[in-house]
C-alpha cells in the first residue's frame, strides 16, 4: 500500500471506531478481517496511525477548535489524521498534501479549507502551555479530582506515562515450557524479548511481532497476558488440588494463570455473566493444556448457582468490572467512552459481586479483589467498606503472599498492591486479599453440595 492508501485506511478505521459502540481493538479486528487482503505491514502502519490520534486525541482535537476557519472541517477524521501528521509526525503541508492527493484508495484531495489547516499547524507547539491539564494529560476533564487523590504531587508524571504505548507482555504457560524454555522459542522465530522485572513467568516483547502467526503460541508454550495481570493470577496462590472461582473470568486469561500454578490438579470454575466469552474461552484453554477448568455462565452475580455452592471454595479471584483507567495506554478509546455516572454505577456493581462471591469462600480460604483501576473509589475505598460490612474476613498483606509464592521483594509499601504504568512498567492493576476467620467448630459456611473431587490431568 501506498503512504496515502494507508493514511485513507486510517481514517477509515477511525471512522468506524468513533462510529459504533465496539472498543476500538475489537473495531480493529472486524475491520482487518473484512480486509484480508492487507498484509501485515500495512496493517501495523494503519493501526500506528490510527491508534497515535486516540492516544493523543485530546491535544489533536484542541487545535482543531484552535483553527479559525468561516468554512469549518466538515470531515472530523480527516482533521484529525491531518493534525496527527502535522503535529506528531513532523510533515509539513505540502508533503499531507502529496498524500492527500485523491488518487486510487488514497485521500481525497485537500481542500483549501484542509490546506489552510495543515500550513497553520506548521507553526503549532503541539503541548502549548495554553492548553487545559486534562488536554495536555489526556484524561477527561471530569475525573481529574479522583485522579489526583490518588498520585497527589505525582500526578502529572503518572498521566504523561498512560499516554505511552504499552508493552507486549507475554505470560510463560508453565504448563508446557519454562519461562526459558518460552524464551528460546521466541528467539527462534526471530522475536527478541527479555524477562520481565517483576513477574517470574513474563516476557516483553520488542516491537510487535504477529502472535497468532508464531508456533511457539500456536503450541501453547506462551500467552498474551500484561505483566501485572499475572502477579493478580499469582497472588491468588493457588495451590495443587484446591477448589478455586475465577468469578469475572472475562476471556480466561487469569483463568489460563491459575490453571498453571495447579498444575491442572484440583478445580477452577470460570464464571461470567458475559456468557458467549466464557464460552470462547475454550481454544484458548485446550491450547494451553488446561484440562481443569469447569467454564460457568451466570445470570447475574447472585445467580442461584452461588448459594448452592457457599462455603465451598478455597480461593475465589473477584476481577471486578472497573473504570479501567490503568489501561488507558493499550486501550486509549477507553478514556473517551468513559461517562461520569459510570464511576458511581461500576462501584455499586463492584460491592454487590464482593458481597455475592463472598459466599462461596471456604472458612481458611481467601478472597482476592482485583481491578485493572487507579481509582481509589474503586479499590481501596471498596475493600475498605467490604471489611467493614463483613466482619468475618480479615486482610492478609499482599507482602506476605508476594514473598511466599514470588519469592522477591514487593513493590508494595501497604497492605494492598497498586501497580502503575510509571512506577512499574505493567498496566494500572490493584490486588486485596482476604481471608475468611477459620470456622471455630461446627460447618458453618460448609457447601449444600457435595464436594467434587480434585482433576488430576498430569500426564504420565
Amino acid at each position: 500500500m501506498t503512504p496515502g492508501a494507508r493514511i485513507q485506511a486510517a481514517i477509515d478505521l477511525l471512522t468506524e471506531i468513533h462510529g459504533g459502540s465496539a472498543p476500538a481493538d475489537r473495531t480493529s479486528a472486524a475491520f482487518f478481517r473484512n480486509r484480508r487482503y492487507i498484509g501485515g505491514s500495512d496493517r501495523r502502519a494503519i493501526l500506528d496511525h490510527a491508534y497515535a490520534v486516540l492516544r493523543q486525541m485530546a491535544k489533536l482535537d484542541w487545535w482543531i477548535g484552535e483553527f479559525q476557519s468561516e468554512q469549518g472541517l466538515p470531515h472530523l477524521e480527516r482533521a484529525r489524521v491531518i493534525a496527527k501528521l502535522a503535529l506528531i509526525d513532523g510533515w509539513t503541508a505540502d508533503k499531507i498534501a502529496g498524500s492527500f492527493d485523491g488518487g486510487d484508495y488514497r485521500p481525497k484531495q485537500l481542500n483549501r479549507t484542509e490546506r489552510s489547516f495543515a500550513g497553520f499547524l506548521e507553526t503549532a507547539d503541539f503541548k502549548a502551555g495554553a492548553q487545559p491539564k486534562w488536554v495536555r494529560f489526556e484524561y477527561p476533564d471530569w475525573i481529574e479530582k479522583s485522579l489526583a487523590k490518588r498520585f497527589g504531587p505525582n500526578f502529572e508524571q503518572e498521566m504523561a506515562a498512560q499516554i505511552e504505548e504499552a508493552a507486549t507482555d507475554l505470560r510463560a504457560n508453565a504448563l508446557k515450557a519454562t519461562r526459558e524454555q518460552a524464551l528460546e522459542a521466541l528467539r527462534a522465530e526471530n522475536v527478541s524479548a527479555a524477562p520481565t522485572a517483576l513477574s517470574p513467568l513474563g516476557i516483553r516483547v520488542e516491537g510487535r511481532p504477529p502472535m497468532g502467526a508464531l508456533k511457539c503460541f500456536q503450541d501453547g508454550l506462551i500467552e498474551v497476558q500484561d505483566e501485572g495481570s499475572q502477579l493478580a493470577a499469582l497472588l491468588v496462590d493457588a495451590r495443587p488440588g484446591q477448589r478455586v472461582v475465577d468469578f469475572c473470568a472475562g476471556a480466561g486469561g487469569k483463568t489460563l494463570a491459575i490453571a498453571a500454578a495447579m498444575k491442572n490438579k484440583g478445580k477452577i470454575v470460570a464464571c461470567d455473566t458475559l456468557k458467549g466469552r466464557v464460552e470462547r474461552a475454550g481454544d484458548r484453554l485446550k491450547r494451553a493444556g488446561a484440562f481443569n477448568v469447569e467454564r460457568k455462565g451466570l445470570e447475574s452475580e447472585r445467580d442461584p448457582w452461588v448459594k448452592r455452592h457457599a462455603g465451598g471454595f478455597d480461593r475465589v479471584l473477584v476481577d471486578a468490572p472497573c473504570s479501567g483507567t490503568g489501561t488507558w495506554r493499550r486501550n486509549p478509546d477507553a478514556k473517551w467512552r468513559l461517562e461520569r455516572e459510570d464511576l458511581p454505577r461500576l462501584v455499586a456493581l463492584q460491592a454487590s459481586i464482593l458481597d455475592s462471591a463472598q459466599r462461596l469462600v471456604k472458612p481458611a480460604g481467601r478472597l482476592v479483589y482485583a481491578t485493572c483501576s487507579l481509582l481509589k473509589e474503586e479499590n481501596d475505598d471498596q475493600v475498605d467498606a467490604f471489611l467493614r460490612s463483613h466482619p468475618d474476613f480479615t486482610p492478609v498483606p499482599v507482602a506476605d503472599v508476594w514473598r511466599e509464592v514470588i519469592g522477591t521483594d514487593c513493590p508494595a509499601d501497604g497492605p494492598t498492591l497498586s501497580l502503575t504504568p510509571l512506577r512499574h512498567g505493567t498496566d494500572g492493576f490493584f490486588v486485596a486479599i482476604m481471608e475468611r476467620k477459620a470456622a471455630s467448630g461446627g460447618t458453618q459456611g460448609a457447601t449444600q453440595d457435595a464436594p467434587e473431587p480434585a482433576v488430576d490431568t498430569d500426564e504420565a
